[in-house]
């Protein structure tokens, strides 16, 4: 069954935001497959699609660059329709001590997890407005809400997300358009795994997940279901909210 509405799905290649567009094609949203990496937004769109689900990619999208967010997004109203529902998930990390972040590097974080989301939600809301509807769900992050050593400038753009997300809210509620946030804890994705290689974690993924009250790493396809709730009707008076997905590590 499809819904007749638009969902567009950023850093959509790969991992967390992989599970999110494939679910979303599942509900029955037209799906717009958003990443950096063309080939790897072109082969989750072809996954939904093997399972005669409507997606389309579109690749080589920078979300730190409003121009080629505007871009994108006008191709996805005249291609797929107007866009009714956006999950900001794009991101870039970083581990640094705090006196060897460069301006660069922090700009560099701050341009996509941030700037980011801000271009990608002033893209959609027009779209949103006109319908009286909309869903808004801003993938932020757990070390936001505890803190992080050596990621200070990857923590600072997650909580001014979630920071975004509360505002943001606010102003669009009577408006039909819910605006949530789910920061996602210790789960296992490609990039989880490359920070495991270079010794970043401070143990394995295995260990952390014995640590974890539930006694596991998170997978992409938890924080897809969190996704689909907040953006199904079920969800409609729920908004600016934290739904923190991570097996107990924060609470």
């Amino acid at each position: 069954m499809t819904t007749g509405r638009t969902a567009v799905v950023t850093g959509g290649g790969s991992g967390i935001g992989r599970a999110i567009a494939n679910r979303l094609a599942e509900d029955g949203f037209a799906t717009a497959v958003l990443d950096l990496n063309a080939g790897a937004a072109e082969m989750v769109a072809a996954e939904a699609r093997a399972k005669g689900h409507e997606a389309v990619a579109f690749g080589g999208v920078d979300v730190s660059d409003r121009a080629q967010v505007n871009a994108a997004i006008q191709s996805i109203r005249e291609t797929l329709g107007p866009v009714l529902v956006l999950v900001n998930n794009a991101g870039r990390t970083g581990f640094k001590e705090f006196m060897k972040i460069s301006d660069e590097s922090w700009d560099g974080i701050l341009a996509v997890n941030l700037n980011g989301p801000f271009y990608c939600c002033q893209a959609v809301i027009p779209d949103m407005v006109e319908a009286g509807w909309g869903r808004i769900v801003n993938i932020s992050s757990s070390s936001a809400q505890s803190g992080q050593q050596y990621m200070t400038h990857y923590v600072a753009s997650k909580a001014g997300l979630i920071g975004l997300t509360k505002s943001l809210a606010l102003e669009l509620g009577p408006q039909g358009i819910t605006v949530n946030t789910v920061p996602p804890g210790f789960v296992d994705t490609p990039m989880l795994r490359g920070s495991e290689k270079r010794g970043l974690l401070g143990g394995t993924v295995d260990h952390h997940a014995e640590l974890t009250p539930v006694r596991r790493a998170g997978k992409p396809e938890d924080i897809a279901a969190a996704c689909s709730f907040l953006i199904s009707e079920e969800a409609g008076y729920i908004t600016g909210q934290v739904l923190g997905v991570n097996g107990g590590r924060n609470t």
